[in-house]
């Protein structure tokens, strides 16, 4: 079992297949003309494989795929069919633009939910957003997945001056749609400009949506990052994920794998260890993987207070979030 130093017990891996995508979204890829890692440089598939297999030899149980966007990655269906293969519940997270085209594939290995980044339900502020015209297209493909039975979760990142006029459209495509709508606080990461007056909390965001529907709290699942609600009488429910105005460092399960195949033990910390790197040299994986959980922070990677608005984003060193991994 891989567990920290605070006596947190990790079971839950992140899998980044590429840090490419086909979108711009500018909180996650701040410079349009970013560099991609070339082919050799990104983890093949049998060396995800090979490294996925150790974390469940470790007592890992769920894996999610993430990008990038992973349906960019034309090795997905083998890597999707490998990891299926092991005892795990695989999930991942997508912009939802390509999904149509795997419909089938989600089936035969197994996934039944996904998470689809979606922070606009308008078609003009989500082009402004992605720097592409593809709203129908993601939206088309969302209720193509509900028709075919998949649990779906919309996360969309709370940014300023864009959800206080759409959280009730949000809330609104609960009431016939058993959807799963999570709004994120904005995180800051390498480049996206993030500053304090940037974040809208939970707080304030649930007094907005109090002031048009009746809400009832629900029970959040054990490790969740998101704090579940329900307007009354609605088929899906919402959430926040509040990262900045309350974290759930404490019970944190998560470990995350770059691209490049780097583990990192947070999403905001700065230490990465090259689990790649070692793997191609033939040395053992498995005592760097326990020296990065045992190294692993108690709070927010070691970077930063819970009170975020002395965050000084400036002195945060981490990548992107493209380099990271959704």
């Amino acid at each position: 079992m891989l567990i920290d130093q605070h006596q947190r017990i990790h079971n839950y891996l992140r899998i980044s297949l590429t840090d490419s995508c086909n979108f711009r979204c500018a909180y996650c890829m701040p410079n349009e003309q970013i560099e991609c890692l070339p082919n050799s440089h990104l983890m093949s598939t049998d060396e995800i494989e090979k490294i996925a297999r150790t974390f469940v030899d470790l007592g890992v149980k769920k894996i999610r795929l993430t990008g990038g966007e992973p349906l960019v990655r034309k090795e997905f269906p083998e890597i999707a069919r490998r990891l299926a293969k092991m005892p795990v519940e695989l999930t991942m997270t997508t912009n939802g633009v390509l999904v149509h085209k795997y419909i089938e594939l989600f089936k035969e290995v197994g996934i039944k939910t996904l998470n689809v980044s979606l922070d606009s339900l308008n078609r003009e502020t989500f082009f402004k957003l992605t720097k592409r015209d593809q709203f129908q297209q993601v939206w088309d493909n969302i209720l193509l997945l509900l028709d075919n039975g998949f649990r779906i979760k919309i996360n969309a990142v709370a940014l300023n001056g864009i959800v206080e006029h759409e959280i009730g459209d949000f809330i609104r495509i609960t009431k016939d749609l058993p959807l799963h709508v999570r709004f994120i606080e904005f995180m800051p990461f390498s480049g996206n400009h993030w500053k304090s007056d940037k974040v809208i909390t939970a707080k304030q965001m649930l007094e907005m949506v109090g002031q048009e529907f009746e809400v009832e709290k629900l029970q959040d699942e054990p490790h969740a990052t998101a704090k579940k609600y329900k307007a009354i009488g609605h088929r899906g429910t919402f959430a926040f994920i509040t990262t900045m105005s309350e974290h759930f460092c404490g019970d944190c399960n998560r470990l995350r794998l770059t691209a490049d195949g780097k583990m990192k033990n947070c999403l905001f910390g700065k230490e990465e260890i090259d689990l790649l790197g070692s793997l191609r040299k033939g040395e053992d994986i498995l005592p760097l993987i326990h020296v990065s959980v045992k190294r692993k922070h108690a709070i927010l990677g070691g970077q930063f207070t819970p009170n975020y608005q002395k965050t000084e984003a400036e002195k945060i060193e981490n990548r992107s979030m493209i380099k990271i991994g959704g």
